[in-house]
């Protein structure tokens, strides 16, 4: 709502600004501007009506508007001020300028009508603006204000910000939990859908180990963590805190939330070029018009309040907040659905998505892969095979690897399992480590093709090919330079991915492809289990990029992964959207959008928003551009200042509550 170039970036600020004190001194300001604008009204109205039984220039007439000039234009007056020492132009000057002028020239009336009209539209826009803003700093209100937190066999209550990483908080059932961290002692449901947008409770457990827990940190499975901000449903449960107050999961949203409404969206970047460029040209107009009398015949009064009326017409107050409204709606929306943006840019280029790729494994899958087949090679055996990898698995913190320890040492009950060393990660492949005194390979069939000692048993290796066909995940292992055999692993398809995917198609999204990095075979089968058609297996990270690559050269695309092992493919996508990001500060850090929830039916949602938003900040656009364009000739041949800012300020405010509608978005059901 500017004159110069900054001032969407104003608006997005005004509302970023954080503090529940702020936001209360804020209402109160909207408050005490929509009364002074009221009265501001009353005066006018006093004014006209004894105008009418008094004749032209009654005093009493003059002084009602006065009044309604002091009433309408105070906060006017003030923020003209403090924008002008910024050294900013802003509307409120150029609506400033107009009033006097209609002062000067004795329209006293269509002034103060001016003035109350800006004043009323002013007001109002800042509060249905608030509405927006107050859904944001709603989340930061979930966060209770003390908990009970217990330290030996002592109970006392402390206030959240005081209490410290290793503390232990009992929640007590439907209270809201204040920290972030790990449940040790009860089990019970939690509500979280405040954080992650899931609409039933979440069952959670004790851990089996603290000092695990400690060490696991993101990676900790979702049956044990909580998060501020979120309800205990049912029985008392004890959580060890792993972040200060300052740091949960809570505060990163909200923080992100708001700094994101800064992020300028392709849209916003093209109003703030015409601006650059079209407030000089109008003010170069105004001035032309207030010389017209030298050319037409007409008094200098009349072409000054023409270039008065223009230069209210043309000032592109809608223009500037129809962009920043619809983002902050949107952003609004999606965070409270359990989904972040990280502002227009991705709200926008979600909307226009020409592809979707996905990761397979802890996206299209439940990540939680089993051992489903233990193949010892001729020689060898099944107990030999299986402790010399859980020895060397335990080291990785790959998700196939944790599933080979689990179930691994469930088939090896009291067998000794010997000590892993120098384990080197073989980027793609598999694993490299030391097993009593021998050299250990660990890796699909293609690394035994790449490393030095003797090739796969055509056996084993006819076993792999059958196993790799019926949808698993194979490992062969060598020890030394004696294969011991083949493990083979399987992901279940998550159990909604089918119906995700059945939605994106029904939103037009029609090219969608699986990257991972398992065999085509493995790639094909999981593919086809979730409803996908296309598949591309054997990808290296590198690989995953340029697929990506591939795709952007068609259209924008997004690329759906876990945030940390997909970070290069995330970053290559047009968006990068991470999966279960909830806790996990690299999946907040890399990707462009959050499902705070590891559920992928999120998906639909936020694009189905992101199209809406899209369409509503086109429909802003046009409007704010229409209403400019029909203004400045309608007001150069004569339509009257009242009017031209009744249908200034009435755009103004169809723009913002256009952009409100965002705020109530439910995704359609598929017909």
């Amino acid at each position: 709502m500017s004159a110069d170039s900054s001032a969407p970036s104003k608006t997005a600020e005004h509302h970023a600004d954080d503090g529940h004190d702020h936001g209360h001194a804020h209402g109160s300001a909207n408050y005490a501007e929509l009364v002074a604008s009221v009265l501001a009204g009353v005066l006018l109205l006093a004014g006209w009506l004894v105008d009418q039984f008094t004749g032209e220039g009654g005093r009493v007439a003059w002084l009602l508007f006065v009044g309604a000039y002091i009433s309408g234009g105070f906060f006017a007056v003030r923020e003209a001020w403090e924008n002008l020492r910024a050294r900013k132009l802003q509307i409120d000057a150029l609506m400033l300028v107009a009033a006097a002028g209609a002062a000067v020239l004795g329209q006293w009336a269509e002034g103060a009508l001016l003035l109350f009209l800006f004043s009323l539209g002013h007001a109002l826009e800042s509060y249905a603006m608030g509405r927006a803003r107050r859904a944001i700093e709603a989340l930061g209100e979930l966060r209770p204000e003390k908990a009970l937190v217990r330290r030996g066999s002592q109970l006392f209550e402390s206030p959240v910000e005081e209490i410290q990483v290793g503390d232990i908080v009992v929640v007590k059932p439907d209270e809201r939990i204040a920290v972030d961290g790990f449940v040790i002692l009860g089990e019970s449901s939690i509500d979280q859908s405040a954080i992650t947008g899931e609409s039933v409770p979440v069952d959670k457990q004790p851990v089996a180990s603290r000092e695990d827990a400690r060490r696991s940190g993101d990676a900790l499975s979702a049956e044990h963590r909580v998060f501020a901000g979120t309800i205990n449903r049912e029985r008392v449960i004890e959580v060890e805190t792993t972040r200060r107050s300052d740091q949960s999961t809570l505060a990163r949203v909200v923080e992100l939330v708001r700094s994101a409404q800064a992020q300028k969206s392709p849209t916003q970047l093209f109003t703030d070029r015409f601006q650059r460029y079209f407030v000089p040209a109008v003010l170069g107009l105004a001035v032309l018009l207030m010389f017209a009398w030298v050319v037409i015949d007409e008094p200098f009064s009349a072409s000054f309040y023409r270039a008065m009326a223009v230069l209210v017409a043309a000032s592109p107050c809608a223009l500037a907040i129809s962009t920043p409204s619809a983002v902050l709606s949107g952003v609004a929306r999606a965070a409270r659905g359990g989904v972040l943006i990280k502002g227009g840019g991705p709200l926008e280029r979600l909307g226009v998505l020409h592809a979707l790729a996905f990761d397979k494994t802890g996206t299209l899958t439940e990540g939680k892969p089993q051992v489903t087949d233990v193949v010892a090679a001729e020689g060898s055996s099944e107990r030999e095979l299986l402790r010399i990898a859980v020895a060397v698995e335990r080291l990785s913190d790959h998700p196939l690897a944790a599933a080979v320890v689990r179930d691994g040492m469930q088939r090896l009950p009291e067998t000794p399992i010997p000590t892993a060393t120098s384990l080197e990660s073989l980027t793609g492949r598999g694993l490299q480590a030391e097993v009593e005194g021998k050299t250990v390979h660990l890796g699909k069939k293609v690394l035994f093709s790449e490393i030095e000692g003797p090739g796969l048993p055509v056996s084993l290796a006819a076993r792999i090919e059958a196993l790799e066909g019926e949808g698993r995940t194979v490992f062969a292992l060598r020890h030394g330079d004696r294969y011991l055999g083949a493990i083979g692993l399987m992901d279940t398809p998550r159990a909604a991915a089918r119906d995700a995917i059945e939605r994106l198609r029904a939103l037009g999204m029609t090219s969608m492809v699986m990257l991972s990095g398992d065999n085509q075979r493995v790639a094909d089968a999981v593919a086809a289990s979730v409803g996908l058609e296309r598949a591309v297996g054997d990808l290296m990270p590198e690989d995953k990029v340029a697929e990506i690559q591939k795709l952007r050269a068609s259209g924008e695309v997004a690329m759906v992964g876990d945030g940390v092992n997909d970070a290069p493919a995330l970053a290559a996508a047009s968006v990068g959207i991470a999966m279960g990001a909830a806790g996990s500060d690299v999946a907040l850090e890399t990707a462009d959008v959050a499902l705070m929830a590891d559920r992928l039916e999120h998906l639909p949602f936020v694009i189905g928003l992101s199209r809406q938003s899209r369409w509503i900040i086109r429909q802003n656009l046009w409007a704010s551009l229409g209403m400019v364009a029909f203004l400045i000739p309608a007001t150069i041949f004569g339509m009257s200042m009242g009017v031209a800012v009744l249908f200034h300020e009435g755009s103004t405010l169809l723009v913002v509550a256009n952009a409100l509608r965002l705020l109530a978005f439910r995704e359609r059901a598929p017909s």
